[in-house]
C-alpha cells in the first residue's frame, strides 16, 4: 500500500509539472473610432469653449447631473464637464 501511495504522489507531481505557465493576456489595442485623441487639449478648458467649435454628428456634451443612455457606441464622441464648468474628460462610448 505504501508503494502505491508513493507512486500516486510522484505521478501527481509529474503531471503538475506539465502544466503550462500562465501568460497574462495582452489587452486589445485601444482604437480611437470617434477621434477623441484630437480633442484631448480641451480638458481643463471651460465648457463655453465648445460653442465656437464643430464636432462630429452625434457628439454628446455631458454635465455632472446629466443622464445619458448606456448604449456603447465607440464611434460617438463624448465630452464631459464637471460642476466647475471645466471639461474633465473626452472619450468614445
Amino acid at each position: 500500500m505504501h508503494k502505491t501511495t508513493l507512486a500516486l504522489i510522484l505521478a501527481a507531481t509529474a503531471l503538475a509539472a506539465c502544466e503550462p505557465a500562465y501568460v497574462e493576456p495582452t489587452p486589445p489595442p485601444v482604437v480611437d473610432e470617434c477621434g477623441a485623441a484630437g480633442y484631448q487639449g480641451l480638458i481643463g478648458q471651460p465648457r463655453t469653449a465648445l460653442s465656437a467649435m464643430n464636432f462630429p454628428l452625434g457628439t454628446r456634451v455631458i454635465g455632472p447631473e446629466d443622464m445619458v443612455t448606456a448604449d456603447f457606441r465607440p464611434d460617438r464622441l463624448n465630452i464631459e464637464y464637471g460642476v466647475n464648468g471645466r471639461i474633465t474628460k473626452v472619450s468614445c462610448f
